[in-house]
């Protein structure tokens, strides 16, 4: 039995889901709504406000699918209770960003500044000029929009300076050095 899979996801107070045809759920929440469909292999069941997932068979496809399909729902749930947020920070002189409108504005050192659109589902917060905090309910896109700013200017080696998540830790390297 799959670790993961076996274990109940627990609706919160304010979640409700629904499961459709075709193996499609909606989990829908104060912070918004959410939708995605499942492999038909796995069996899910919505029992008043827990829902639990099993496997047909102990085949290698459904005990990765088992697991898988339950952290996606769960993920799903949390996303739409209590919104997913990445911070990234800029390090460098003169490194600094700002939101216009709805648009995040990088200045990173380049001829031009990188302007970045705000996706649908997807809020920014500039706290500080370098700081940025990726807000949404969809995990998988709030780590995306995260990576695509990250990747603007990934930190180098060097002098560690670029854009980097809250708390990463980026290994140096020693500069040239003379005889």
């Amino acid at each position: 039995m799959s670790r993961i899979g076996k274990l109940p996801v627990e609706l919160p107070a304010g979640v409700t889901a629904s499961l459709e045809s075709g193996n499609v759920l909606k989990v829908k929440g104060p912070k918004g709504e959410l939708s995605q469909a499942f492999s038909g292999d796995m069996e899910i069941n919505i029992d008043g406000n827990v829902i639990t997932v099993s496997r047909p068979s102990d085949k290698k496809q459904h005990k990765a699918l088992h697991g898988l399909t339950r952290a996606l729902i769960a993920n799903m749930v949390k996303g739409v209770h209590e919104e997913f947020a990445k911070e990234l920070e800029i390090i460098g002189v003169g490194y600094r960003a700002q939101l216009s409108g709805k648009k995040l504005v990088l200045n990173m050192g380049y001829s031009h500044p990188v302007e970045i659109e705000q996706p649908e589902g997807i809020k920014f917060e500039v706290p500080s000029q370098t700081a940025i905090i990726v807000k949404g309910i969809d995990k998988q896109q709030v780590g995306q929009v995260a990576a695509n700013i990250r990747a603007v200017r990934s930190p180098e080696p060097y002098k560690g300076k670029g854009i980097r998540y809250k708390g990463e830790y980026v290994r140096r390297k020693e500069g040239k050095s003379g005889m």
